[in-house]
């Protein structure tokens, strides 16, 4: 005699075999997809956000920026620490092989300012050594993803940071017109994170009560103002 265990198990494992109905929305099936990866350093990967997917690239995807979510991938390959070197050397080929996106928003430049305030790098060095990394990326991408619509931000004033005069307004003002004219080159829109945290409280950890001094990383809320950033540019253009 048959037990009621038994015959759920039999149930179960005619669901379990039964071929999908491929009219079912599940996302690799649409030949149309829309690609999109996140590139950089932590700022892509969601740091700062709590939870990470409260991150600026997440919110992009989650709020069908580039397309309704069901016919979007995903791939997120920021990195903590990552520099423009590391972008250029390890995340750009991912990108043009195997993932091939056809959308990209890059995050990058915050590590390479770290080695002029942390490690005492010659400012001019590393600034060359950013055009150049900046260049050969977007260089690299447009010859290997032709198609592909790529999207970059300038980066956010940190007044806050302990540093003597002038500062680093004007390490980061350096960094921003290198990124404005490497990606004019390139025809790659800038969104303007710059303007978006300017003079505004809330945006960044450091201004919070008992947050380390050299806390640099957008807060929930920073994070939500770089997606709007994206955002305007992206619909823009």
């Amino acid at each position: 005699m048959f037990t009621r265990e038994w015959l759920r198990a039999v149930v179960l494992m005619m669901f379990t075999l039964a071929p999908m109905n491929v009219s079912a929305e599940v996302p690799w099936q649409f030949a149309d997809n829309t690609r999109y990866m996140a590139m950089g350093d932590s700022l892509a990967s969601g740091y700062g956000a709590v939870p990470a997917t409260q991150g600026y690239a997440y919110l992009l995807y989650q709020e069908g920026v580039f397309d309704k979510i069901p016919n979007t991938l995903l791939s997120n390959v920021g990195l903590i620490g990552a520099t423009s070197a590391d972008v250029l050397n390890y995340q750009v080929p991912l990108a043009i092989n195997p993932y091939v996106p056809t959308v990209i928003t890059l995050t990058v430049g915050g590590n390479d300012i770290a080695k002029i305030l942390e490690e005492g790098a010659n400012p001019t060095t590393v600034l060359t050594e950013f055009r150049a990394n900046l260049f050969a990326i977007f260089s690299q991408l447009r010859t290997g993803l032709p198609n592909a619509k790529i999207y970059i931000n300038n980066l956010y004033d940190i007044p806050e940071l302990p540093l003597p005069p002038p500062g680093i307004r004007s390490i980061v003002l350096a960094f921003n017109g290198i990124i404005e004219g490497v990606a004019g080159i390139f025809n790659v829109p800038v969104a303007d994170v710059f303007s978006a945290f300017e003079g505004r409280n809330g945006l960044r950890l450091i201004q919070r009560n008992g947050a380390d001094q050299f806390e640099v990383h957008p807060s929930n809320a920073g994070h939500r103002a770089i997606a709007k950033a994206f955002k305007a540019v992206i619909e823009k253009n």
